[in-house]
């Protein structure tokens, strides 16, 4: 999906105050990430926090604040002056970024005003998500492993008309991959941790529910529909 917004090549907006998005292009944690809503509260994607703040500055978008279980909308000048006492009284639970002037929460949620398409619910097919999907963990010893100590393995051999597909491939570390070698894993007698299946969500979007901080994210990510378990 597109979200620009049109502006200048720096990020600016025609008419925008000076400077507000170059200083917060210089802060720190803006590599947080936002879950972004449609028009109409459906969740569409995520996006970094540094992207989310150009959104907001151009009035793009607005802040949803989930809390207590309900939620509430705030542009972006009464996010900036209500980071004021999030920083006094709930500084842990947020992350920041720092202009010059203040220090402002990062969002986790921002709803877009002018887009009301529905997220497609492919998934693609690639070695960032599928090591996602498996969560950097062997799918034959059970271990986990830093994504360089990892490579994919093809359930069914691709010499025995085995294909690329999220149900024959899975996170193999190099000792495993090594060990099944060209053979189906009841040829190896090796068993698989789990059976290997296509997500029905982006699996990068599962690891951060995961996550504390990120846990509003799940009123607006409906469990039936995505059909993921969230730990």
């Amino acid at each position: 999906m597109s979200v620009n917004a049109g502006g200048n090549p720096d990020g600016s907006h025609p008419g925008q105050r000076p400077g507000s998005v170059a200083a917060i292009d210089q802060a720190v944690g803006l590599d947080s990430k936002v879950l972004v809503l449609n028009r109409a509260f459906v969740a569409v994607r995520v996006i970094s926090a540094r992207r989310a703040f150009v959104l907001l500055a151009r009035e793009a978008a607005e802040v949803i604040h989930v809390d207590g279980g309900t939620f509430q909308n705030y542009d972006f000048e009464t996010w900036t002056e209500l980071s004021a006492l999030q920083h006094e009284f709930e500084r842990e639970r947020h992350d920041w970024v720092r202009t010059v002037r203040l220090d402002i929460a990062v969002p986790r949620i921002v709803r877009l005003f002018g887009y009301d398409r529905l997220p497609s619910q492919l998934v693609k097919l690639n070695r960032r998500n599928l090591f996602a999907r498996d969560r950097n963990q062997c799918q034959y010893c059970g271990h986990h492993f830093p994504t360089s100590e990892l490579s994919i393995d093809h359930v069914l051999p691709r010499t025995q008309g085995g294909g690329d597909s999220w149900e024959n491939l899975v996170c193999a570390c190099v000792k495993c991959n090594a060990k099944k070698g060209g053979r189906t894993p009841s040829q190896a007698r090796m068993a698989l941790t789990r059976q290997p299946v296509r997500p029905k969500r982006n699996p990068l979007v599962s690891l951060r529910l995961g996550s504390e901080k990120y846990a509003s994210w799940k009123a607006f990510l409906d469990n039936a529909y995505w059909s993921v378990e969230l730990k």
